[in-house]
This record gives C-alpha cells, structure tokens and sequence, in this order.
C-alpha cells in the first residue's frame, strides 16, 4: 500500500480490462479475414499484446485486497482509457495506416472518448478492419469501459459503484438495480438493442451490411466516425432521417428506456424534466437555423423547405448529442448559426447517455437555483427548495453542479489559450477546446467539417488528446488526480 492506495488490485483490475480489449482486436481481426485483408496479423500481434500485458497485470494483483475505494475507482477509470488508447493504437501503426505514434494515439482516444475527431485524410481508401476498428472504439468507449467491464467481472459486487460514479458522472444518478453489475448490464442490453435496430433500418434504407454496422456503432455511440469522407452527407435524405432519429434516441438518458419497459413510462418517463428540456431545445435550435438558412428569393416548395429543415435539425442534434455527424458544411453557414453550435456543443443533452457536454440536467438545475434565488431575494423568509423532475436538489449536489460549470468553462479557456499560443487562430482555438471538451469533434476554421486535425502542431493534438480525457470523464475524476489531498494517506 502506498499513499494509501490498494496498487496490486488497481493493477489487476486494469489487466482484465486489457484482456477484455484483446477480445476486441481479435474481433477485428475476424473482420480482416472475412474480407482477405492479408494484414489480419497484425491484429492478432496486437491483441497478443494486449492478453500479455493483461495476464502480466493480473498476476501482480493476486492475493490483493478486493476492496475499490474511491482513490482506487478514480486512478482505474483514468487509466483504463490511456492503456486502452495505447494498446488500441497498434493496428494503425503496424498496418501503416497512420505512420507515428502521436497521430495514432489521437485517431484511438478520440474513438474511446466518442469525441469523433480524425487524422486520417482519405477514409474511404482505408481497409474494413481499420474502419471497423476505428468504429469499435467507438462503440465501446460509447457504453464506457467500465460499465461494461462491471457486467463482465461480478467478483466487484456493490463495491463497484465507486467506478461507475466515477464513469457515469453527473448530478443525478438512478439504479436500476441493487448491484452495479446488474445495472451495468441492463444498459448495455439497452445499448445493443438500440445499435442492432438502427443496422436494421440503415440496412432496409439502402446502406450496406458494412456502413450499417459501423454507422450504427458510431451513433449508438454518439461519436461520429464514418466510412465516408462526406460523411452522412454521402447519403440521400432517408439515411440522413434514419440517422438523425437514433442520433436522437442515443442522446436520452438510457435508464429512462428501462423504466419505459418496466411500465413506469407517466411516473419516469413522461415526468422526467431533462427530457422535456432536450426535446425542446433541439426544437428551438433547428428553428433558429432554419430561419437563417433560408433564402426568401428562393421559389417556394415542398422540396426546398424539407431540405433546409433536415440540415437544421440533422445539425442540430448531430451537434447537441455531441455525435458530429456531418450532413453540409456549417462553417458556410451564417454566423448565428455558429453561435447556436457552439452553445448545443457546451450544452450536452442527457446524463446517463454517451454523449458530451455539460449536460442538460445540470444546466437545468442551475437556472432553476438562479431564478429561485431571485424569488428569495422578494421573499427572504420563505423556504424555496431546489427541485428536479420532483426530487428535491441536496445543497451539496447544488454545489457540485455550480463547481462542474465553472470548472468546465476555466479548462476551456484556459485551453484555448493555450490553443492560440501554438499558432490556431481565435476559431479555431475556441472551437478546437469545445470540441474537444464537450466530445463532439467538429470545429470551425481549418479543423472544420471540410478538413480535420491532420494539420495541427504535434503539441497541440498531445494537448487535446488530454482535453478529451478531460471531457470524457467529466474534468472532476483526471482533475482529482493532480491534487495533493488526492495522495494523502
């Protein structure tokens, strides 16, 4: 024990979660061999890494003390995604697709944290093993590497809530069951049902096994990785519908389809104020979008008017699910729309779902505290408390939310500070750190819907690569771990 810390545990949990990445790049390597790719190798050379280093960490943690304590549930979740990242970045160095560690680094955390991000400048001319590797980090990272690795490994019992809290942060969290790893695989049966019915209807909307598959990972997701250089826009409007409703169905807060099915939809559902809010700002947004991005001299029909609100409303939640679909380049749109995007960005839709952003529970709970506040200041005596979808908010919960927005703001200006002094310009450096923070991975300028991140300095896609990490787990969980109080016994 060191700094207080069960290290041979920690050590041993992280090596079952390599083991479980070796499956992964196994699968993969199935992909290669059904297509006769003749580098299926080197997924097996990476998958034989992966199973080493896994068995090599396991050992270390035998006869450790089967007990997570929140120091230990913060340095897993943390470090799972860099080991995870670092292993999961062999298949593109070893099959040339990316030719130096920092690129290929980047192209997998931005797949496990979902943020969507790419250096790859020509995807269509990549093999299906890539492309359906780049898809399942993707998947993956999208339920989180912990939760699913909690239904896989029962021996953490109800002590495993000290890594699913760290994993699924926000300000309200519900069990579905008594035991973590009960509740864990609930969401992924959730999660897997959702990606199995969307291949479904991509595949009967015209899109190949394949793109279905992928695309389906990808949204389920909320990521944003694509087979097509073009994107969704590569598509015609069916696909696009298609996508655009499972990108939004993917943004809801995944315990609210249990309750749904356990027939709790009026008292959990229907009742449920984020839901509410996430409806209605994805309809406003469009709204607004569609209001400026129609042309009046344009003739008046059908056609006109069901393209102009598709691309505002595919937008609109591609980017407040923080997926980053892309169906036209925004970035040619008129300024306000930009205004709209970069406020769905830091805004997030729902917790308990895999996508970005501040999330509108918190957001929700934030104005609702303002506006009481403005009641107590007529109404000094009087008890107002704070209350969510009819749950009274704690003081303290109130605190936390207050701290996240704050904190969550300062590390995007700061970021983008730092984004600036390496060369990026004001638009891209703001909207580089929000899409990087808030996991959606589209951006303005250079780095925008018609280019990538190919082209930055090395340092700052080193730099974003930790941005992502940040946003992924919330800030608070990386954050904790630079703190002195963090290593005190």
């Amino acid at each position: 024990m060191r700094f207080g810390l069960n290290i041979r545990l920690v050590a041993s949990l992280i090596g079952q979660l390599a083991m479980f990445e070796s499956a992964l790049l196994f699968l993969a390597c199935g992909v290669a061999i059904y297509y006769g790719e003749d580098h299926w190798d080197y997924y097996v050379q990476s998958g034989g890494l992966a199973l080493g280093i896994g068995t090599i960490l396991k050992l270390l943690g035998i006869g450790a003390p089967d007990t997570i304590t929140k120091k230990e549930g913060a340095i897993i979740v943390t470090s799972v995604w860099i080991v995870f990242s670092l292993i999961g970045m062999v298949p593109y160095l070893l099959t040339g697709t990316l030719d130096n560690v920092t690129d290929a680094f980047f192209e997998t955390i931005s797949g496990f944290t979902t943020v969507g991000a790419t250096v790859i400048n020509d995807i269509e001319a990549q093999c299906h093993s890539i492309l359906f590797w780049r898809a399942l980090t993707q998947w993956t990272g999208g339920i989180g590497i912990i939760v699913i690795s909690l239904a896989l490994l029962p021996r953490f019992g109800f002590s495993g809530m000290m890594m699913f809290g760290a994993e699924m942060a926000g300000p309200t969290k519900e069990k579905l069951s008594p035991k973590i790893a009960d509740t864990a695989k609930k969401l992924g049966i959730i999660y897997l049902a959702l990606t199995v019915a969307e291949t479904i209807a991509l595949r009967i909307g015209g899109m190949s096994l394949f793109d279905a598959v992928c695309h389906s990972m990808t949204t389920t997701a909320t990521g944003g990785f694509s087979t097509k250089n073009a994107n969704i826009a590569y598509w015609g409007p069916t696909i696009q519908y298609i996508v655009m409703a499972f990108m939004f169905l993917s943004g809801i807060n995944f315990t609210l389809y249990y309750f749904a099915l356990s027939g709790k939809l009026k008292l959990k559902v229907f009742k449920n104020e984020e839901l509410k809010g996430y409806a209605l700002i994805v309809v406003i947004s469009a709204v607004i979008m569609f209001i400026c991005l129609y042309d009046i001299n344009m003739p008046l029909s059908f056609s006109y008017i069901e393209e102009i609100a598709r691309k505002a409303f595919f937008q609109a939640i591609a980017i407040m699910t923080s997926t980053g679909f892309v169906e036209s380049d925004f970035t040619l749109w008129p300024t306000t729309t930009w205004i709209i995007i970069i406020l769905l960005m830091l805004c997030g839709a729902s917790a308990g779902s895999s996508t970005g952003g501040i999330k509108l529970s918190r957001i929700i709970i934030a104005l609702k505290y303002c506006y009481y506040e403005f009641k107590r200041m007529v109404h000094p005596h009087a008890v107002i408390p704070v209350t969510y979808s009819g749950t009274i908010i704690k003081p303290d919960i109130i605190s936390r939310v207050f701290a996240f927005i704050f904190l969550y703001v300062f590390v995007i200006i700061i970021g983008t500070l730092v984004l600036n002094f390496t060369g990026m310009n004001a638009a891209e450096a703001i909207s580089g750190m929000v899409a990087c923070v808030s996991n959606c991975g589209l951006a303005f300028g250079d780095i925008g819907p018609s280019n990538n991140f190919a082209d930055i300095s090395v340092f700052s896609k080193w730099f974003m690569t930790f941005a992502m990490l940040l946003g992924r787990l919330e800030i608070f969980t990386v954050l904790l771990l630079f703190t002195p109080v963090f290593w005190e016994k």
